[in-house]
């Protein structure tokens, strides 16, 4: 299905038309039914088998009442199930609303509450339907209806509060199908979607990618190994990734690495975090710019920003300039600021609304609206974040940004992972605190040393911390005020001799 020619991609920005995405999804499926549609683990279904099987669970659905609005929350892992749980409640009509199902069940709890779901698409569990149902229904597809609104999205935000993120557009594939446009993504062919379809930007690549008529190869858990013999086997023309997994692939041995038969790759098409700009530059002189992508936005989507590797080498650490929506820094006051001055990124859509919170109200003037993220522009527009408002650790009067010091942390070749918090000082007010987890042949005189090359010396941290296991999520998030929240109350953490 042609959702529109790249070269028509502003005009078609505005452009409503009313296909409902489960329609368009069926008709997919009678152009090529043979055509593989999904790749998850060891299971592979045609475009036929896929829709089958969404019609199945759409037909299990209405007969639990699932009607247009009607809520269906799906908490399961990545996989076949969850994927056609997906469709089978947009072929209903239903609004699908993705939950954790790693979320410990007193964070769940609240979630569901706000949800509100006709039906729980579960594994287990009292009043929930599982994933298997619908197998004795009609493989024809229910009347073609268009959800309204078309997802709604789980979000922690940096408060830790739940809140839901639910789109105000209907859903119909011209619309869906546009994040396929602003990220790149060629039709046919398949895409490799490497993370938590609990998070916007997965659940947004599988979405396009089907729409766009691609093989879509699902990781159940992401894996950097795997990650590039998927691409090899199955050849992957579009990824999606985050920059820890990044990180994770770059770090694998340079031979296993470069061995990998990666020439079906066009774009690699990273978000969800900043990104180090080591490590971009790494990636860009392993691949070349004109294959590395990246886009800045909020599930709320108020502005996108998008920026290719030969831009960003002309404008390095930026995220782009807007392609949807208007961008301005401010200061504390609201005052706009001028380029190179760090401020608060505030975002408005280019018409009305673009989505309404759940259990959240936003930070808004009206019309502009902020996400807490910090950040300043350059004289041509260039957006480059800095950190999150509530992330900045203020030492001694000076900002100091996490995600930076982070950054230097794991271009050392033992860290894995790193979080830097601020924790209270009597003589600075706070000082960073760097949480690692690294190989056990790195220690703080390392990484003092490694820190101290390339930081200003407020900025190093005073104290250290050695983990076992990962600090990011599998969609590479980190919540830094829940790792400081436990480290407070003590108000001293375990250091290494400083």
């Amino acid at each position: 299905m042609v959702i529109a020619g790249a070269a028509e991609e502003e005009k078609t920005m505005s452009a409503v038309p009313g296909t409902p995405l489960g329609v368009a999804l069926t008709r997919l499926a009678a152009e090529d039914p043979a055509r593989p549609a999904l790749t998850c683990g060891t299971t592979t279904l045609s475009r036929r088998e896929l829709d089958e099987r969404a019609n199945r669970f759409a037909w299990e659905l209405r007969d639990h009442g699932v009607r247009v609005g009607d809520r269906v929350a799906i908490v399961l892992p990545n996989g076949v199930d969850f994927v056609v749980a997906l469709l089978g409640t947009w072929k209903t009509g239903g609004t699908p609303v993705p939950v954790s199902d790693r979320m410990p069940a007193a964070e769940r709890g609240p979630v569901l509450e706000l949800a509100q779901p006709r039906v729980v698409v579960a594994e287990s569990g009292p009043d929930t339907l599982p994933p298997s149902a619908g197998a004795d229904q009609p493989e024809s597809a229910p009347p073609g209806v268009i959800p309204e609104p078309w997802k709604i999205l789980t979000s922690g935000g940096s408060t830790g509060r739940p809140k839901l993120i639910a789109a105000v557009e209907p859903g119909v594939a011209e619309r869906a199908g546009l994040f396929g446009l602003a990220v790149q993504m060629p039709e046919g062919g398949t895409a490799l979607v490497t993370a938590p379809l609990t998070h916007n930007g997965p659940f947004m690549s599988l979405t396009a990618a089907l729409l766009f008529g691609k093989h879509v190869v699902l990781m159940e858990r992401f894996d950097a190994a795997e990650a590039l013999r998927l691409t090899e086997r199955h050849r992957v023309d579009w990824m999606y990734a985050v920059p820890t997994m990044m990180h994770r692939i770059w770090r694998l041995p340079e031979a296993e690495r470069t061995a990998a038969d990666l020439s079906s790759l066009r774009v690699v098409f990273h978000l969800g975090a900043p990104i180090a700009q080591w490590l971009k530059q790494a990636w860009i002189d392993w691949l070349g710019p004109e294959r590395i992508w990246e886009l800045y936005a909020g599930t709320e989507a108020q502005a996108v920003t998008r920026i290719n590797g030969t831009e960003w080498l002309a404008h390095r650490g930026s995220v782009g300039r807007p392609l949807t929506g208007d961008i301005q820094v401010r200061d504390e006051s609201g005052r706009p600021l001028g380029p190179g001055q760090v401020g608060q990124v505030w975002m408005r859509p280019d018409a009305g609304p673009t989505y309404t919170y759940i259990g959240a109200t936003a930070r808004s003037d009206g019309r502009w609206e902020c996400l807490g993220d910090l950040g300043y522009t350059d004289a041509d527009g260039y957006l480059y974040l800095t950190d999150r408002d509530t992330d900045m650790i203020l030492v001694g009067g000076s900002n100091v940004y996490p995600a930076e010091i982070e950054g230097v942390l794991e271009e050392h070749p033992a860290v894995r992972s790193a979080a830097v918090i601020g924790l209270p000082d009597d003589d600075l007010g706070s000082v960073p605190h760097a949480i690692v987890h690294a190989d056990g042949d790195v220690d703080e005189a390392a990484l003092l040393a490694h820190l101290r090359d390339r930081l200003a010396p407020y900025k190093v941290p005073r104290t250290f911390e050695f983990v076992t296991e990962s600090l990011r999520d599998d969609a590479g998030k980190i919540r830094r005020s829940a790792l400081r929240a436990t480290r407070l109350p003590a108000e001293s953490c375990t250091t290494a001799g400083r």
